[in-house]
């Protein structure tokens, strides 16, 4: 039983009881995704399961057999940020810096969402593409919580990493 995490195969731990962040940071050594809240609560630890935003305190490790998953460490480095983390550099999208790897996992993920036309809770035209707009990031990104309060700088590297005017 194996997983990929950012292009590498890993081998899946034998204990049935290891989640999917405690195998990221302790056996992959990717420290990036942050252990939070430990109960899916805060978004720090999310991660990019088969292309989807999941919490990964929240899942078990062995349930992901032969899945590809992508931390913040796969979305790109400190040479050569990707698009995203180069938005949340260029409008301040954090201050401590501690629920940003998953707040960049889930916006690209997010993005994602809206160009396959899922709709969310704040979707006004179901018949439509969801169109890009604040409140549509502020309800797809409600699942990460910013203890120091950067939604503002948040919301306005989304919408530039979409090609929207900040």
């Amino acid at each position: 039983m194996a997983i990929t995490i950012n292009g590498q195969e890993h081998a899946l731990p034998d204990d049935p009881r290891v989640t999917l962040l405690d195998l990221l940071r302790g056996d992959a050594g990717l420290t990036g995704t942050k252990k939070g809240c430990d109960h899916g609560q805060c978004g720090a630890c999310t991660v990019l399961v088969n292309g989807m935003r999941i919490n990964s305190c929240l899942a078990l490790a062995v349930t992901h057999d032969g899945d590809e998953v992508t931390t913040i460490e796969g979305l790109g480095s400190p040479t050569e940020p990707g698009v995203m983390q180069s938005a949340f550099l260029a409008h301040d999208g954090f201050q401590c810096g501690y629920c940003t790897p998953g707040q960049i996992c889930s916006a690209t993920a997010m993005l994602e969402e809206i160009k396959a036309g899922w709709p969310s809770d704040a979707t006004e035209d179901l018949e439509g593409a969801p169109e890009i707009t604040g409140e549509e990031i502020r309800e797809r990104m409600s699942g990460n919580l910013c203890r120091c309060g950067a939604y503002t700088n948040i919301v306005a590297a989304i919408r530039e990493a979409a090609g929207e005017d900040a």
